[in-house]
C-alpha cells in the first residue's frame, strides 16, 4: 500500500474511544496491552461499558494503569485473568475475583496465538510516518505477537510515545480502529531513597559483574543502584526483559556500550521500557535501543548464546534447599513468573553465565526471616533448587552452584540475618538433615 492510501486508511477508521469498544461483546477475550504502554483511554471506555457485558475475559500482565474492571462493582461483567500481578490487580485474586494463569514471559506469544487467542487486543502506538508506520513505543513484550492473530486490534495513538526500533515498527493496516489521545504516558520514577540494606544488596551484586559481561537487571531500588556501582566497569552489554531510566545514565558515561555482546552486538535489546519521561524521551528514534518481541527476548535459547551473561532478580523466600519463591505470599499471588524463571535458565546454560537471586534477609520490620527451613505453605516454587547459582543479601553471597545439599543450607545460613541464624540451623539439623 502506497503513502496516500496508507493514510486514508489511517484516518477513515479513527474514532472515539467510546466508538472504538462498541465491537466488544458479551463472552469476549479482551488483552488490555501491557506495562507502561498500557493504553488508559480503551481501558476506560471499556469500562464505562460494564452495564452492557457479561463474562468479558480481560487479560493484562505487568499494570501499571487502575485495571478499574478488577473492581467489586465490574464482577459478573468481566472476567480478569492475570499472567502477572500488580498493586490494581492483587486484591481481586485475594477475594476470589480473578483467575491467574502461569506462565513465563517467553511463552505468552504461544499463549496468546494458540491456547488464549483474543478477540479484541489494545495497544497505544506513536502516529504513523510518511510511510505509514508506527511503532509500538516501550511496550513490544507479547503484544506484538498478538497483532497479528487478534480478530480486532485497537490502538491508542499518542504524540507521546517514543519511536523505538525492531519489533515495534508495524503498519497500519496491522490495526483496525484507531483512538486519538495524547496523554502522559505511565512512568515509573527512580526510588528517591535507597536503604543501607539496599545498598549492601547492590554492591555483593556489582562485585558478581566483570567487564564486558551481559547483564539483565529490571526496575527498583536495588537493580538501579546495582547499575549505578558499576561505573568503574567497562564494555557492560544489556539484554534484559524491561529497561529502566539507570541504563540511560550508564550509557552516558561510556560504561554500558553493549561492544563486547555475543549477539545483537552494539543494542540495548529488551522487549519493554519502564522509567521518566527523560528516559522516554532519549530512547526516542535512538537507534542503539532494539525493542524485540519477548519470545526472542525472553527465550532462554536466545539468551543463552550470550556469553558472561549474569541474570538478576529478587525473591519473596528461599529455603535451605535453595529453592526460591518469587511470586506468592504463602497461598496469596503477590506477582508471577515474570522473565525470572527464563533468564535464569538461559544465563545458567550460557558460557561463563551467573543467576543471581536477591533479597533483604528479613520481611515485616526485621520480624521475619526471608530465609526459611520450608517455604510458606500454599507458596508455590518460582525457581527450582536446579536453577540458582548465587543467593545475595545485605549479608553477603550464598554460591549455590554444584553444592550439597549441606553445604547449601550453610551457605544460606551464613547470609540469613545472625537473629534468625541459630534457629535456622537448628531446624535443619532437626527437620531436614536428619530426613533427607
Amino acid at each position: 500500500m502506497n503513502a496516500e492510501n496508507s493514510d486514508i486508511y489511517y484516518r477513515s477508521r479513527i474514532m472515539s474511544a467510546d466508538e472504538a469498544v462498541q465491537i466488544i461483546k458479551s463472552g469476549d477475550r479482551v488483552i488490555d496491552g501491557h506495562g507502561a504502554g498500557q493504553p488508559t483511554l480503551l481501558r476506560e471506555a471499556m469500562v464505562r461499558k460494564a452495564d452492557e457485558l457479561e463474562n468479558v475475559e480481560v487479560i493484562c500482565g505487568f499494570a501499571l494503569g487502575e485495571s478499574e474492571y478488577c473492581q467489586p462493582e465490574y464482577q459478573g461483567s468481566f472476567i480478569f485473568n492475570s499472567v502477572f500481578n500488580m498493586r490494581p490487580t492483587r486484591q481481586a485474586h485475594w477475594e476470589g475475583r480473578a483467575e491467574f494463569t502461569p506462565a513465563p514471559f517467553s511463552e505468552l506469544d504461544r499463549l496468546f496465538t494458540t491456547r488464549l487467542l483474543p478477540d479484541v487486543l489494545f495497544i497505544q502506538v506513536t502516529p504513523p510516518n510518511k510511510q505509514g508506520y508506527v511503532s509500538m513505543g516501550i511496550s513490544v513484550d507479547y503484544t506484538r505477537a498478538v497483532v497479528d492473530y487478534a480478530k480486532v486490534v485497537i490502538a491508542q495513538v499518542n504524540k507521546n510515545m517514543p519511536w523505538t526500533y525492531g519489533d515495534a515498527l508495524i503498519h497500519v493496516t496491522d490495526i483496525d480502529r484507531f483512538v486519538l489521545g495524547d496523554i502522559p504516558l505511565h512512568e515509573i520514577p527512580i526510588p528517591k531513597k535507597i536503604s543501607k540494606i539496599e545498598k549492601s544488596i547492590a554492591k555483593h551484586i556489582a562485585s558478581l559483574i566483570n567487564d564486558g559481561d551481559t547483564i539483565q537487571t529490571g526496575v527498583g531500588a536495588i537493580p538501579d543502584t546495582v547499575i549505578s556501582l558499576l561505573s568503574n566497569h567497562k564494555n557492560i552489554g544489556i539484554h534484559t526483559e524491561l529497561a529502566s531510566t539507570g541504563i540511560m545514565k550508564m550509557i552516558e558515561k561510556g560504561v554500558i556500550n553493549n561492544s563486547k555482546k555475543s549477539i545483537d552486538k552494539g543494542k540495548v535489546v529488551c522487549t519493554m521500557l519502564g522509567g521518566t519521561k527523560e528516559f522516554y524521551n532519549y530512547v526516542d528514534q535512538n537507534p542503539s535501543f532494539e525493542l524485540r518481541r519477548s519470545g526472542y527476548v525472553n527465550n532462554p535459547l536466545t539468551i543463552a548464546k550470550q556469553k558472561n551473561m549474569v541474570a538478576m532478580n529478587s525473591a519473596i523466600q528461599v529455603d535451605l534447599l535453595g529453592q526460591v519463591c518469587a511470586d506468592m505470599i504463602g497461598p496469596k499471588q503477590f506477582s508471577g513468573v515474570g522473565g525470572q524463571l527464563d533468564f535464569f535458565r538461559g544465563a545458567s546454560m550460557a558460557d561463563n553465565g551467573k543467576s543471581i537471586v536477591c533479597m533483604p534477609s528479613t520481611a515485616a520490620n526485621g520480624t521475619v526471616s526471608r530465609i526459611v527451613p520450608f517455604l510458606d505453605a500454599g507458596a508455590a516454587i518460582t525457581d527450582t533448587r536446579y536453577d540458582v547459582m548465587y543467593i545475595v543479601t545485605e549479608y553477603g553471597i550464598a554460591d549455590l552452584w554444584g553444592r550439597t545439599n549441606s553445604q547449601r543450607a550453610k551457605e544460606l545460613i551464613k547470609i540469613a540475618h545472625p537473629d534468625f541464624q541459630e534457629e535456622l540451623e537448628k531446624e535443619y539439623y532437626e527437620k531436614i538433615l536428619m530426613v533427607a
